[in-house]
């Protein structure tokens, strides 16, 4: 190659980026609309698989992104799900008012918890973050206006018909879930999100370039904090009932770490994947009892042993497509040609 002749040209956007907006477009407006060609039941169980998706994106995002791998995160879906109920309940604002600042709340919560969790790294991290939840657990239970180890019931939303009701929580959901990824999307893209994986890669090289180490792990805690407890709200408001046990249960974090690890962990696409194969593995094989969970297992190990990057790393050539470029990738072009083609005035593609 001959490359006093040639043109390097630095470009976020890809062929398959762009035709993953054209795409994205009519999918969300199908979505969109679903309340008025389906049924409740149908409705519901999209909610459900739109909570995973954002609770798998913030996971990714503080994993997959931060290097951060928690076990704990059920702390703040229980948050987010106590919080709603309790501000459009008994505090009677209105529930749509009720979500943001449960968010909020649930993220300044974070702060103070970060100040402890980042005591401690590795292994002894992912376990701490898990003993903090049971920590949250139990002391929610000691508050009787939060209905203690029985839990409590979500009736602000209980004014609206049954058919009504469950289509404004449908797209309640379905605009937390668009929310949750863009967020993602517009962080991994600025320079923040560049120093994000250079912490992942390596701290100590990170913090010698300067990089504010514990400054980025801190943002991206309290971002990861505040999508989880958005997903607590999604699913409070689409079962109508908060339990302890329930709300602040292992299994959210189990379910989150399998979904991005089939779907590929590093990357937005990955959860939104995986979340869609877990949720049809749910749907499936939830009737099996033991089982269920026996195949979910397995089908982690195989695919952590044989697609290491994931479904989505199978589907995209190992990260040659990408429906959502954070990173850049170089083009190289025939300069002799490109001058050429101007002098007549043909645009370059």
């Amino acid at each position: 190659m001959n490359f006093q002749s040639t043109q390097i040209r630095v470009r976020r956007a890809t062929t398959a980026s762009k035709i993953g907006v054209v795409a994205l477009v009519p999918i969300l407006i199908f979505l969109a609309v679903i309340p008025y060609v389906l049924g409740r039941g149908t409705q519901q169980t999209l909610v459900a698989l739109f909570s995973f998706i954002v609770l798998a994106t913030m996971w990714n995002l503080l994993a997959g992104y931060g290097g951060m791998v928690s076990i704990g995160q059920q702390a703040y879906i229980g948050i987010g799900a106590y919080g709603l109920v309790y501000i459009a309940d008994t505090l009677g604002l209105d529930p749509l008012l009720a979500v943001p600042i449960a968010v909020v709340i649930a993220g300044l919560i974070s702060i103070p918890i970060s100040l402890l969790a980042f005591r401690l790294i590795g292994g002894y991290f992912a376990i701490g973050t898990w003993v903090i939840a049971e920590v949250v657990k139990l002391l929610v239970v000691q508050f009787p206006a939060l209905g203690g180890g029985s839990g409590i019931s979500f009736s602000a939303l209980s004014d609206f018909s049954p058919g009504r009701r469950i289509a404004y929580v449908y797209w309640f959901a379905l605009i937390g879930m668009v929310v949750a990824v863009a967020v993602t999307y517009l962080i991994m893209r600025s320079r923040l999100g560049l120093g994000f994986t250079a912490i992942r890669d390596d701290e100590v090289a990170a913090s010698s370039l300067g990089v504010r180490v514990v400054r980025s792990k801190r943002i991206v805690f309290v971002v990861a904090a505040m999508g989880t407890a958005l997903a607590g709200t999604m699913i409070a408001a689409n079962t109508l009932r908060v339990q302890p046990d329930s709300i602040f249960s292992v299994q959210y974090s189990a379910f989150m770490i399998f979904i991005v690890i089939i779907g590929g962990i590093g990357t937005i696409e990955g959860p939104i994947v995986g979340a869609i194969i877990f949720f049809a593995l749910q749907q499936w094989l939830s009737d099996l009892g033991v089982w269920y969970l026996i195949i979910l297992g397995v089908t982690a190990i195989l695919i952590t042993l044989f697609l290491p990057r994931g479904v989505w790393g199978l589907i995209s050539a190992n990260g040659r497509i990408r429906l959502f470029p954070v990173g850049y990738s170089l083009s190289v072009t025939d300069l002799a040609k490109s001058l050429s083609n101007k002098e007549r005035g043909i645009n370059e593609p």
